[in-house]
């Protein structure tokens, strides 16, 4: 076989485009390399459209939830459930068949931690017809306290409001709580001090 101009030029293109394929694809491996270092893993794992859930205790109902859309992020190192269009929850106790309610625009729920946290309007009514109104809370589940240092307003069964400059922080049945800076009018001639 001779060697012609014309098999010299094929060889040589041949071994150009080699040689490109060989250099792109190499390059393109060392782009994905470095881009799945980078790789969010923040996105919902999980959403709820129109959420209803209903958690229970031995048989009995402790607390319902509803929220327009609940999304939940597995995939990073702290884990959490968020509500970003508002929360509703109902919460039961055993000796008040009446149920308590808090409502907020945005919850975040730390599951792992039994953390939780209200922003935006949050109103809590409490089994026994007391209203709390402030712009955020916390709840700690293991340490069963709520706590929130915002404004908090507060208006008993009987009409009497106090307002709370510093937040407050209480048990989370809420028979027990301390506010911080009040000021306000208490009607005090049905308590127990004017008798």
């Amino acid at each position: 076989m001779f060697l012609t101009s014309k098999n010299i030029k094929f060889k040589n293109i041949a071994y150009l485009f080699s040689c490109a394929i060989f250099f792109i694809l190499t390059s393109c491996e060392d782009d994905l390399t470095k881009q799945k270092g980078t790789n969010s893993k923040n996105f919902p794992s999980q959403v709820i459209n129109n959420a209803y859930i209903i958690q229970r205790d031995s048989g009995m109902i402790t607390m319902k939830s509803y929220a327009p859309i609940i999304e939940k992020y597995e995939l990073i190192d702290s884990p959490y459930v968020v509500a970003k269009k508002g929360i509703k929850i109902d919460f039961f106790d055993k000796k008040n068949p009446k149920p308590g309610t808090i409502t907020a625009k945005y919850a975040r729920i730390f599951e792992y931690k039994k953390f939780y946290e209200a922003k935006g309007d949050v109103r809590i009514t409490t089994n026994e017809g007391r209203r709390f109104v402030t712009q955020s809370v916390y709840w700690d589940q293991r340490k069963q306290r709520i706590y929130t240092r915002d404004t908090v307003y507060q208006t008993m069964p009987d009409g009497s409001v106090l307002i709370n400059a510093h937040g407050m922080t209480a048990k989370d049945d809420f028979s027990e709580y301390r506010f911080f800076k009040n000021s306000g009018d208490l009607d005090v001639s049905q308590t127990k001090l004017a008798q």
